[in-house]
């Protein structure tokens, strides 16, 4: 919104590749840019400076056919996406998208029954009743299939799990993952959930005030507390508990990304201290 009082730098110097296969977790406090960032792929917004590319194709080209190839290799899921929900039957809602692409009714069909897969939900038992009157976690799914019926190459995820359950939030996390690892999917989630950023990504990029402040391995990114105060961010659980213990005075790891690896430097201390006890005795 330049030359108005609402003007805004929303990213600076921003400059970075997400390579294919990746599973890319994005944090950052609330207004660190997170939002403008994931919107700029999926060309909902057109940046004011530079370039955003989609496999060799600038999004500012000239080339509409070919900018709009690149588009819609990419979805994008947004915070709440049953409030998208519309159709009467959960079939016709996730057909609605491919059947703009003009596509047969054989394909439309293969595609909903594939996606509604994917995200854990049976086609025979859910595909003619009401999406409103589906549990919030499967309404959650339902419009996830929408987009993943579009089949992109990179799928966008802006706190897919807000307001969900802990049985939903996990089994959607599960989905997402196993899309991932089986179908290849590119996955680029923004979370404030740093738990499952550590179980999930295999890389993270935080930002703060429109910068990028740190893009790297999370369990490496999660070890630098200076990082982590500067974005307003904490480390996993499972870290910041064992961080307590070590503040006690015990001499523990706090290396653990999740309550398994905790468990396991719980374990491994406690053996350590009885083979002490038992040598001194």
């Amino acid at each position: 919104m330049k030359k108005t009082p609402f003007e805004k730098i929303a990213l600076s110097d921003i400059s970075l590749k997400i390579n294919e296969g990746e599973y890319l977790a994005i944090a950052g406090h609330t207004g660190s840019g997170k939002s403008t960032l994931i919107q700029l792929p999926a060309g909902l917004i057109k940046p004011t400076v530079g370039n955003v590319v989609v496999d060799d194709v600038d999004l500012n080209s000239k080339d509409k056919a070919s900018v709009r190839a690149a588009r819609l290799k990419v979805g994008i899921v947004f915070q709440y996406p049953e409030t998208q929900l519309f159709e009467e039957t959960v079939e016709k809602d996730i057909a609605f998208a491919p059947k703009n692409l003009n596509l047969s009714e054989e394909e439309i069909k293969s595609r909903v029954v594939t996606s509604m897969e994917l995200v854990g939900l049976s086609y025979e038992s859910l595909k003619d009743l009401s999406p409103f009157k589906l549990s919030g976690g499967q309404k959650r799914r339902v419009a996830i299939a929408g987009v993943l019926a579009m089949k992109p190459k990179y799928l966008i995820l802006d706190e897919p799990t807000a307001g969900l359950d802990p049985k939903a939030h996990r089994e959607l996390m599960q989905n997402l993952n196993n899309l991932h690892h089986k179908q290849k999917v590119t996955i680029i989630l923004v979370s404030h959930s740093m738990d499952d950023i550590a179980k999930f990504a295999d890389r993270l990029l935080i930002l703060s005030q429109g910068k990028i402040l740190a893009d790297g391995a999370p369990r490496e990114i999660f070890q630098n507390d200076d990082i982590l105060q500067r974005a307003g961010l904490a480390p996993p659980s499972s870290m910041q508990y064992l961080k307590k213990l070590k503040a006690t005075g015990l001499d523990i790891s706090t290396n653990a990304m999740t309550i398994d690896e905790a468990e396991e430097i719980l374990l491994k201390f406690i053996k350590n201290k009885r083979g002490m006890k038992n040598e001194q005795r």
